[in-house]
C-alpha cells in the first residue's frame, strides 16, 4: 500500500492540520524533523517513508489567495525524482494547467488534485475529468479527484460525488473532520465509494493512530493513504526497502 506524506503549506512554512479548520493552523512542531522549513520537511518525510509522491495542501490557494508557486517550483527542484499531488483550490482544469505552467513543472511531476470542495460547476468537472475530455488530452489521465466532506456533509457544488463514471483512476475520500484527529480511518466513506466505482484506486485521508490503522485500510482495500501528523509524531515507523 502506498503512503504518501502530507505537506500543508501556509504563508510559506509547513503546518499542522487538524479537522480542515484552516484558520486555526499553527507552524509543525515535529518530533521528526524539528522544522517547519518545507523542503527540510519534505527531505525528511521522503526519506523516512521511502516515498515516490508526496501531497500539498497550498492553503493560501485554498483560502482565497495566491498560490505558492515560487516555493512548489523550489520543492519540485530539490525533489528532483519525486511526483508531486498539488491540492491549489483549482475552480477548473484551466486553473490547475495554469499552475503548472507557472511552475514549469516537468512533465508528470506536479499531479492536479482536483477537490470537490472547489471545483465551481458541473460543467467544469465534466471538462475536466469526463470521457471527452479523457479522450482529447493524455494530460487528463494525470488527473487526481479528492471527494470531500465533513460530518457527513458532501461538499461538492459540481456533483462530483454523484457521478462515478467520470471518476478519473485516483480518487482521494478526504474526510476532513478525520484530518489530524487520531480518531481513526474513515473506512466506511472507502467502502462506499467502492460500491460506486469498483474500477478507481481509492486513496484515504486522515485518521491514521499507527501501523495497525494501516493494517485495517490495506484490508479495506485502499490503494494508499495520506498521512501526516502519526509521522511528525514518530508512531509510524521508519519504512525500511
Amino acid at each position: 500500500m502506498n503512503l504518501i506524506p502530507v505537506i500543508d503549506l501556509m504563508r510559506g512554512q509547513v503546518v499542522r492540520a487538524r479537522r480542515g479548520e484552516r484558520g486555526s493552523y499553527r507552524p509543525i512542531e515535529s518530533r521528526l524533523c524539528g522544522s517547519s522549513d518545507p523542503i527540510t520537511v519534505a527531505k525528511v518525510l521522503r526519506d523516512h517513508c521511502e516515498a515516490s509522491q508526496l501531497y500539498i495542501a497550498d492553503l493560501d490557494a485554498l483560502t482565497g489567495g495566491e498560490p505558492q508557486v515560487a516555493l512548489l517550483r523550489a520543492l519540485l527542484a530539490a525533489l528532483p525524482h519525486t511526483e508531486w499531488w498539488v491540492d491549489a483550490g483549482y475552480a477548473d482544469a484551466p486553473a490547475a494547467e495554469a499552475l503548472r505552467d507557472a511552475v514549469d513543472a516537468p512533465p508528470g511531476r506536479l499531479v492536479p488534485v482536483l477537490a470537490s470542495e472547489s471545483i465551481r460547476s458541473p460543467l467544469a468537472f465534466e471538462q475536466a475529468l469526463g470521457p471527452v475530455a479523457v479522450s482529447a488530452s493524455s494530460s487528463c489521465a494525470d488527473w487526481v479527484l479528492s471527494l470531500d466532506r465533513r460530518e457527513g456533509v458532501q461538499l461538492d457544488a459540481a456533483g462530483c460525488w454523484s457521478q462515478p463514471a467520470l471518476w478519473p483512476t485516483h480518487v482521494i475520500a478526504m474526510t476532513l473532520e478525520h484530518v489530524g484527529a487520531d480518531t481513526g480511518p474513515d473506512l466506511d466513506t472507502l467502502a462506499a465509494l467502492r460500491r460506486l466505482n469498483p474500477a478507481v484506486r481509492l486513496f484515504g485521508a486522515g485518521g491514521i493512530r499507527g501501523p495497525d490503522d494501516l493494517d485495517r485500510v490495506r484490508e479495506a482495500g485502499a490503494s494508499g493513504w495520506l498521512v501526516a501528523s502519526a509521522l511528525h509524531d514518530l508512531r509510524l515507523p521508519r519504512r525500511r526497502g
